[in-house]
């Protein structure tokens, strides 16, 4: 893989309006967050893009990627990555063409061999805790060396238990968010309590 992600925590930017997701998005870098997904759900999603593209330390991708434009508007926005909730081969190829992060979404064994083979850097096990850490463990086991991505339902009492299986990498929008910005501080705490090696 040439390409690395800056932090173990992705935080997904999603929203209904555009003002909310751009002041979320800034207490999530106030709160030390490195590496922020704009779904292309939320209004403004490239120029949202291109706005935090532009800060520095910060790595910026497209969530919810589904179109071969949703990968070419977000690199000319200054994206670094690309996320998909499914495994999508032209996506991928696109990502990839683009010199992108590739992180599409997986759920059965069939899906993974197909992202591996189309030249995708991590997997995104989605959705998460509907399938569970045993599930994990179990898909990880006939592809290993790869990176891993949990998304949809992780939670800080979670986290030891998706380690244990082999998750590297933590998607999550409502679980720093859904309080609203007087306790993104907080919520991003205690995820990197639970998350981040503090072992040198």
């Amino acid at each position: 893989m040439s390409q690395k992600l800056k932090s173990p925590i992705i935080a997904i930017m999603r929203s209904k309006a555009k003002e909310d997701a751009r002041s979320l998005a800034q207490g999530l870098v106030l709160a030390g967050i490195t590496v922020i997904e704009f779904t292309t759900t939320t209004p403004g999603v490239f120029e949202l893009i291109e706005e935090f593209a532009s800060m520095k330390g910060l790595q910026v991708g497209v969530g919810t990627a589904l179109t071969k434009s949703h990968v070419k508007n977000a690199k000319a926005a200054g994206a670094k990555f690309v996320i998909s909730p499914s495994t999508s081969v032209d996506i991928i190829k696109q990502t990839k063409k683009n010199e992108m992060i590739s992180i599409p979404g997986v759920t059965t064994p069939t899906d993974v061999a197909t992202a591996i083979s189309a030249g995708a850097d991590f997997l995104k096990l989605f959705p998460a805790s509907s399938l569970g850490h045993a599930y994990l463990k179990a898909l990880r086991d006939p592809f290993p060396g790869e990176h891993w991505v949990v998304t949809g339902g992780v939670t800080t009492e979670s986290i030891k238990d998706w380690k244990k299986a082999g998750a590297q990498y933590f998607g999550l929008g409502g679980p720093l968010t859904n309080g609203g910005l007087s306790e993104i501080a907080d919520r991003v705490r205690s995820f990197n309590d639970q998350i981040v090696d503090k072992e040198s």
